[in-house]
Formats: C-alpha cells, sequence, structure tokens
C-alpha cells in the first residue's frame, strides 16, 4: 500500500510534519517530499547548537553544554525515527531514495556529535567543575555515559585516525542499511505458485490467504512471509512444496539468488569495518569494544556462559533429535529427516505425543481477545489501564493507537500497533519508540510513545486474525518492551525507559512477560474459541503444559550456535571475505551443534539482528537476559503469579527506573540478591534429573 496524495503544503513550509512537535507524531501527513529539508534544517540547527557550545567561554555547566544539545539533538531524533519507521513499515521506492540519500547526513552529525575533542573537552571540565557535585544522582550518570561514549565514539583520536573513524562510521551505516533492503526485497520478489493438489495439511485460512494473493492469476501462492512460510514448512504435506519454499528462505539475500540482493560482500566489509574501528580505540576487536556499555565483562565471560548453555542442553537436544528421527522413519516415512522435513515432523510429533496441534490452538487466539487478557493482565499487575483511542495520524488503516494511564489518574504514554505482515514491510517484531519521558527544561512534562510491530497472519473470511502460541509470546514480549519504555517514572531523557539500560538486559521485561503466556489464569482470559467463544479447555491447557519444553534441548542450541556465531565473527578473521564468514558458521556448528542444514543454506545472509539491528556481539543478550527475566518471574512463583504487590515491586525497581542506576543493582533490588540460573534451566526442563 502507497500513501495518499501529498497535502498540498510545501514541504519546506511550518507545516512539515518532521519539523513540528505535538502530543503524538503525524505520520499520517509525512510524504516523501517532507524529509529532505527537515532533516537539512534540524541538522543545521544541532550543528549551530554545537558551536555555540563548544565556543562558549563560560565554566561548562548542565545548562549550558548538555541541555541545549538535548534540545535540539532529540528533535533530530524523533524526525529521523519517523522517516526510519516508515521505511521499516510502509517502504516506497520513493521513501527509500530519500532515506538513503539522507542517511550519510544524519550519520555524518551523530558521528560528529560523538566523536567532537572540544564536545569531550567541554563535558570533561563539566566533570571536573565544583557544580558537578551539585547535579544529582541522574544528572552525574548522564555525565559519566556520556564521556565513555566519546572515548568509544572516537573523541580521543586525532590527525588521520579521528578522519579514519568518521569514514568507517559513514560506511557502516550504509552497509547495515543496504543489508536491511537486500534481505527485504528479497524476501519480497519471491513467490511460489501451487496447485490445488499440493495443499493437502493446510490450514484452511493459510489456503484462503494463498488463493486470494494469486488473485486473477488463479492456484494458490506462496511467499516468503511468515504467515505464509511457517504454517507450509509446519503443515504441508507436499515435501517438495516445503523443500523449494524452504531453499528459497535460507538462500535469502546470498550469492545463490539475485546477485544484486546479495549480502555476501555486505557482511565482509561491514565485519572488517567493524574490527578496524575497534583496533583504532584500542581494542583488541570489536567484541571487546561493543561489550564496554554492556553487563557482561569480557568476550571469554559471554563465551563461557553460552558453553556452559550448551554443554547442559546438548543431552536434551540429542535426545530431541533421536525421538524426531525414529518418529519420523517409523510414522512418516521419512527414513533420512532432511531440513525442509523439520517442522513438519516435529508438528506431527507433538500432535501425536500431546494431542493438539498449533492449528488447533490457533482457534481459540483471536487477536481481540488476546490483547483484552494481555492489557487486562498488566492493569492487574502494575496498576495500569490500556483505553483505545483514535488514531488519525495512524500510517496505515491497520494500525491502532492505545494510551496509557496510571490507576491514580494521568496518562503514562501511548503506543500504536502494526500487527500484520504486508509487502513493503520488514520482517521480524519489534518494538522501538517514537518518543521518550522527559521533563523538558520549560517545565512541561514529555510522556512518552512506543511503537510495537508484529507480522501476524491477518484475519480471513470475516474472523478476526487468529495467533498461534508463537505469536502470542511475541506480543507479549514485545508489549514487555513497551511497558519498559512506557512506565518509566525517570524524567532525564538519557536515561528514561530503554535509554541507558545495558543492551543485555534490555531483554528482561519482554522475556519476562512471556512466562504469563503459560498460566491458567491468563489463559483463561486470553483463550476464547473463534467460533463457539468457549474459554481454553483445561484439557488441552494441560497438554499445551506437557508440551512446553517440546526440543527446548534442540532450541536452546540453535540460539547458542547464533549466539556463538556473531561472537566470533566480531573477534576478528584472518581474511575479511564471505567464505571466512561460513567458515566461523561452520566451525561454530560443528562444535555445539545437533542439527545440520543443507550447504547451501545461508543463515548469515539474512542475520539482520547482527549486520543490520544493533545486535553486533551482542546477540548472546537474548540468552544471557533469560536468565535475569526467569529468576525474576520465579519471584513471583513464589509469591503468586497474579500478586499485585510484586507486581508493583517489579514495576518500582525494574520498568520505572529506565537507566538510572546499573541493570544489576534494579534486579538485586527487586530480587533481594544475584541471578542464578537455576530458574531459567528449570522452566526449560534442563535442570539435573530431568
Amino acid at each position: 500500500m502507497s500513501l495518499p496524495p501529498a497535502p498540498a503544503a510545501s514541504p519546506a513550509s511550518p507545516d512539515n510534519p518532521l519539523l513540528c512537535s505535538g502530543e503524538l507524531p503525524p505520520f499520517a501527513a509525512l510524504r516523501p517530499q517532507h524529509v529532505e529539508p527537515a532533516m537539512r534544517e534540524l541538522v543545521a540547527r544541532v550543528r549551530r547548537v554545537l558551536e555555540q557550545v563548544c565556543t562558549d567561554p563560560a565554566t561548562p555547566s548542565w545548562d549550558n553544554v548538555v541541555e541545549p544539545l538535548q534540545l535540539a539533538s532529540e528533535a533530530l531524533a524523533r524526525a529521523w525515527g519517523m522517516v526510519g519507521h516508515l521505511h521499516a513499515v510502509l517502504d516506497t521506492p520513493e521513501l527509500r531514495r530519500v532515506y538513503n540519500d539522507m542517511l550519510p547526513l544524519v550519520t555524518e552529525l551523530w558521528t560528529d556529535l560523538g566523536a567532537d575533542p572540544r564536545l569531550y573537552a567541554r563535558y570533561a571540565a563539566l566533570r571536573e567543575a565544583g557544580e558537578f557535585d551539585r547535579l544529582g544522582a541522574l544528572r552525574r550518570r548522564i555525565v559519566e555515559h556520556a564521556l565513555r561514549d566519546f572515548r568509544l565514539g572516537g573523541a580521543q583520536l586525532q590527525g588521520q585516525a579521528h578522519a579514519r573513524f568518521a569514514q568507517i562510521e559513514q560506511r557502516s551505516a550504509e552497509l547495515e542499511q543496504a543489508f536491511s533492503e537486500h534481505l527485504l526485497d528479497a524476501t519480497d520478489t519471491f513467490s511460489l505458485h501451487a496447485g490445488e493438489q499440493q495443499l493437502q495439511g493446510l490450514p484452511d485460512d493459510v489456503v484462503q490467504a494463498a488463493r486470494e494473493a494469486a488473485g486473477a492469476a488463479g492456484g494458490y501462492r506462496f511467499t516468503l512471509h511468515q504467515p505464509s512460510y511457517v504454517p507450509v514448512m509446519q503443515h504441508a504435506r507436499d515435501r517438495e512444496l516445503r523443500q523449494a519454499l524452504y531453499r528459497a528462505y535460507v538462500t535469502r539475500a546470498s550469492d545463490l539468488g539475485d546477485a544484486r540482493l546479495d549480502n555476501s560482500q555486505v557482511m565482509a566489509e561491514l565485519l572488517a569495518l567493524r574490527d578496524e574501528q575497534a583496533r583504532l580505540l584500542g581494542f583488541g576487536n570489536f567484541a571487546e569494544l561493543s561489550l564496554q556499555p554492556k553487563m557482561a565483562d569480557s568476550p571469554a565471560q559471554v563465551e563461557h556462559f553460552l558453553l556452559d548453555l550448551a554443554r547442559r542442553a546438548r543431552p536434551h537436544a540429542e535426545r530431541d533429535l533421536r525421538e524426531l528421527r525414529e518418529f519420523a522413519a517409523s510414522e512418516l516415512g521419512l527414513p533420512q529427516l532432511q531440513a525442509w522435513d523439520m517442522a513438519f515432523a516435529s508438528e506431527r510429533l507433538r500432535e501425536q505425543r500431546y494431542a493438539y496441534s498449533e492449528q488447533q490452538l490457533r482457534e481459540y487466539f483471536t487477536e481481540p481477545q488476546v490483547l483484552q487478557g494481555l492489557f487486562d493482565l498488566v492493569q492487574r499487575l502494575f496498576a495500569v489501564r490500556v483505553v483505545e483511542q483514535a488514531a488519525p495520524d495512524a500510517w496505515h488503516p491497520d494500525v491502532r493507537l492505545w494510551r496509557v494511564e496510571h490507576a491514580g489518574g494521568g496518562v503514562a504514554g501511548h503506543f500504536y500497533t502494526d500487527l500484520y505482515a504486508r509487502p513493503g514491510k520488514r520482517g521480524g517484531a519489534w518494538m522501538d519508540d517514537a518518543r521518550g519521558r522527559w521533563l523538558r527544561p520549560d517545565g512541561a512534562l514529555q510522556t512518552p510513545v512506543a511503537l510495537l510491530t508484529c507480522n501476524f497472519a491477518r484475519g480471513m473470511g470475516g474472523r478476526p486474525a487468529l495467533l498461534s502460541h508463537d505469536d502470542v509470546q511475541t506480543l507479549f514480549h514485545e508489549f514487555g518492551h513497551g511497558l519498559h519504555h512506557l512506565l518509566t517514572q525517570v524524567d532525564e531523557l538519557a536515561v528514561s525507559g530503554l535509554s541507558g539500560v545495558e543492551w543485555d538486559a534490555v531483554e528482561l521485561p519482554s522475556q519476562f512477560l512471556e512466562n504469563y503466556c503459560w498460566e491458567w489464569e491468563v489463559l483463561q482470559r486470553i483463550g476464547r474459541h473463534v467460533d463457539t467463544g468457549e474459554t481454553l479447555p483445561r484439557e488441552m491447557f494441560e497438554r499445551m503444559l506437557a508440551a512446553r519444553n517440546f526440543q527446548a534441548g534442540m532450541q536452546t542450541l540453535r540460539q547458542v550456535e547464533f549466539a556463538l556465531f556473531d561472537l566470533r565473527v566480531h573477534q576478528g578473521l584472518g581474511q575479511y571475505t564471505p567464505q571466512a564468514v561460513a567458515d566461523v558458521a561452520a566451525q561454530v556448528r560443528d562444535q555445539v551443534a545437533v542439527v545440520f542444514p543443507p550447504d547451501f543454506a545461508r543463515f548469515q545472509h539474512s542475520f539482520s539482528h547482527i549486520f543490520a539491528g544493533g545486535y553486533a556481539a551482542g546477540y548472546y543478550s537474548y540468552k544471557w537476559a533469560e536468565v535475569l527475566s526467569a529468576d525474576a518471574f520465579a519471584q513471583f512463583e513464589e509469591h503468586g503469579v497474579l500478586d499485585p504487590e510484586t507486581g508493583a515491586r517489579f514495576r518500582d525497581e525494574i520498568l520505572a527506573r529506565g537507566g538510572s542506576r546499573d541493570a544489576i543493582e534494579s534486579f538485586r533490588a527487586f530480587r533481594g540478591r544475584d541471578p542464578s540460573i537455576d530458574a531459567l534451566l528449570r522452566h526449560q526442563g534442563m535442570s539435573d534429573g530431568a
């Protein structure tokens, strides 16, 4: 879907939505022609303020250094965030072109801000000034973090090294953008037409969606978008159909597809640049640089954590695979289990062992009921109320706007939901912020705004959208991020919400909330049959619970494989070539995996988390934070999973604190001790004796 015609106002006029401030972002008014004039104006404003701050003869203070730059850079970040969000969820050739045209301008500014030696000197002088001790703990923390980030941003480099660092930042931003676009285009451009004889086993709504996607061409059209791809891999009895889709999916944006969309050289160059950047700053490799602002102390500590987890999971994974192979051979006539058979055979084994299928469950999880149950849960736990309101400024008809209110009155913030897959929308699910909480210098309290994006299948045949249980967990996960952003009580922008939170701790609230997708009292509220309205049967819930850790060993090893690849590929390669990247992937797989994909699989070419999503040398964060989240949920298990008092403590000690203190301090304040891995192993059925 493209944007409607532009309004009559000139893009350079004061009515340019990117130059306007208001309670909510004016997405609906934004057009590609607004982007360049607004970005040039906002970047110029920041540069003017930067010069004023750096040349001010007065003694550095919060008021003449930090505050002016916060005001100017926050306006730019909000505007560029709007553009980036539309580029991710409603991409058009015009928007992509202007986004890429402006990317160097914006990247150069952020690089200059983080590496300007004059500004670094002003912050350092502020740190030594007498006023520093009177700033208060939050502002002192912000200054200390800024000084650390200046050092990591190249502010101490001089001459050619300083110039080279800026070049690396610029080129890296371009490469990350190219990686993302190649993956999006490779996903969007592939489709497979099938005949009716190939549809056996597929759910009715998937068949109907494929028929509608084929349109006048007739037949059935399948794509690589998750709502189409996943059901085929799980349910299609036609092995050739599964194989064709699998091959297309695992070779996206690779040397085995369209050469114009091949990410091979993009990855190699990006890794080389990251390594060079780290060495310019005095680190041995990029992994060491990446871990500086994180909870983990060193790459060695992270590797030990991952390998220990792999050691614990391996016996369970070997058992999982052995059982699956035996079942496939004896029950499905598949003596040689191939990669495109894995999901299909696993779903059949689940059905046999636990007497239910994911498709049966979907009938109980309608989007409206799941959302209402989710909102009821957070109201009970955290004493906040979620209310829908009109969304005239939304970017697409699918988008809805919600207001979060405190029980005692007052608005905590707003969030948008954009839940369905469509062409031109980046795959996956994520939460982004459109605006952070901030007590602005003029005394006005700016409340946060979050953007929750998923890629579910939309409802068919007049029915509401039906979610798989995995979809339900995804929704809870992203809403957990949203609560972290929305329920902060910190008034300083740089440490409110997720700002200033260590990267390997940001998944704590999101993974924590996923646990409630397995609680009977919650599922009673969110599980209502789409046709009869009956609640999820207790017997089916018990079967779900028994199947909760189905193939948990294999799933854990797969995540460890991804995380270990990410860590090692960022610790330096002998040569920065596509083959060297592939060699690391193979070495990691040989060390920890039990499932080996075919030689043509190219998972790294679509690993956007680390090559385009900010998780470089940080993908381990999912498992690291899972230890924290499981242990935090264990506190609820000890006091009642819906206990409002424990919920209030979690809200006040974890969600409300943002980056105002170290994540480990927030965890200790809630849990009363350091985290333990025991709860995670117990939840996943991998504790001693399991």
